[in-house]
């Protein structure tokens, strides 16, 4: 039996069976008829954004490969923080670059710490080996850029937050696609992005198409980038004042406090599984708010009012059954020195260059930085 043959049998698949083996592509439903637009729209990748995974060797990728969904790690916080985001109302999207495959765990590990999700959609790698497309292999905008796309054209929503990591190039992709969407990037400038991205024809003008049918917004004022490689904050700079590097959820939940979109107890709530890791103490988030203070990108008053705020929870329960913790009146006053200690002088002020990312500039860069990598032993894709 010729193989083309057998690729012609494989096709003929149930739908589930061919997502599961990775043979077609995985189209999350949008919204059901009839069902009402969400308001905000938070937008997660897995590997070393929610997950601690390696993939920076061959044997890194191999032993991610046959862990169960227990086996799997979630960063301190992560899990706190995804479920406060999961309110009336809200969207939660993943998009990953792990393979289709890897589904079935992927899913269980989340189930099991009880995140909910509206669409997850992974890498279909096994459907580019057999068209033997070996750049799409590592090429990540390619392959996010039309997944975010795709999912904002069957739920479009009025605000939408970004999580990615320092590990791959989410930070161009998640401005790429903000300011697609935004109508910042024309139709010309992105053909041209493409091919500094190694895009292949066909899926250049998937693209395209998927970009000029988007519902457009201004409603992507936030992308966390979780420092995972604790890459400098100051490299994100060009990035402008949208883009917060975190490196760790307690800051995360912080700015989205002073974003109104997260209440001080379910701030607690992520500190309090970040103390339980055992990989934080009350120091390292106190220190946290100084850094996150200290580079602008939340104020002193939102701190102040945070340890206000906590404390009126606290008060309601929220510390309830917490004998392992000092009196939180004591944490909250430990806090506020830790703000003090700042001064009154000027922080971090984050000047902004209101002028458009150059992003084949940023494309050649990333690619140039891919490159050494994989001189020095490393296979991470960008």
């Amino acid at each position: 039996m010729s193989l083309l043959t057998r690729f012609q049998r494989l096709a003929t698949l149930p739908v589930r069976v061919g997502e599961r083996i990775g043979l077609l592509d995985h189209v999350p439903d949008g919204l059901a008829p009839g069902a009402p637009l969400p308001h905000h729209t938070f937008r997660w990748d897995l590997d070393k954004t929610y997950l601690r995974t390696e993939f920076d060797s061959f044997a890194d990728l191999a032993k991610a490969a046959f862990e169960n969904a227990a086996d799997k790690q979630a960063y301190p916080g992560a899990t706190a923080l995804l479920r406060a985001l999961a309110q009336p109302g809200h969207r939660i999207c993943i998009v990953s670059g792990s393979p289709t495959q890897m589904r079935q765990v992927l899913a269980a590990k989340l189930a099991l710490d009880g995140v909910a999700y509206d669409e997850f959609v992974l890498k279909n790698n096994l459907k580019n080996i057999l068209r033997g497309r070996f750049r799409s292999l590592r090429a990540q905008i390619p392959y996010k850029l039309p997944a975010m796309l795709r999912s904002r054209i069957g739920a479009p929503a009025a605000r939408e937050t970004l999580f990615g990591d320092d590990a791959e190039a989410d930070a161009i992709i998640y401005c790429l696609y903000a300011d697609v969407i935004a109508g910042r990037v024309s139709i010309g400038d992105l053909e041209r992005v493409l091919i500094a991205a190694r895009t292949y024809d066909d899926d250049a003008a998937m693209i395209l198409d998927l970009a000029q049918r988007a519902p457009k917004t201004e409603g992507i004022s936030r992308i966390f980038i979780h420092l995972d490689r604790r890459s400098p904050p100051v490299g994100f700079r060009r990035f402008g004042h949208r883009l917060v590097p975190v490196f760790n959820y307690f800051q995360a939940a912080l700015v989205l406090y002073q974003d109104h979109i997260l209440s001080a107890r379910q701030v607690i709530f992520v500190a309090l599984e970040m103390l339980d890791s055992g990989q934080y103490e009350l120091g390292h988030l106190a220190t946290s708010i100084q850094d996150v203070i200290r580079r602008g990108r939340i104020t002193r008053e939102t701190a102040l009012r945070l340890t206000s705020d906590a404390n009126e929870a606290s008060q309601s329960g929220a510390l309830s059954g917490r004998t392992d913790l000092p009196p939180f009146e004591q944490i909250a006053s430990s806090f506020r020195e830790r703000v003090r200690e700042l001064g009154d002088g000027p922080l971090d002020t984050w000047e902004v260059d209101d002028a458009p990312l150059d992003y084949v500039r940023l494309v050649d860069e990333e690619h140039e930085h891919r490159r050494t990598r994989r001189k020095h032993g490393h296979t991470s894709s960008s």
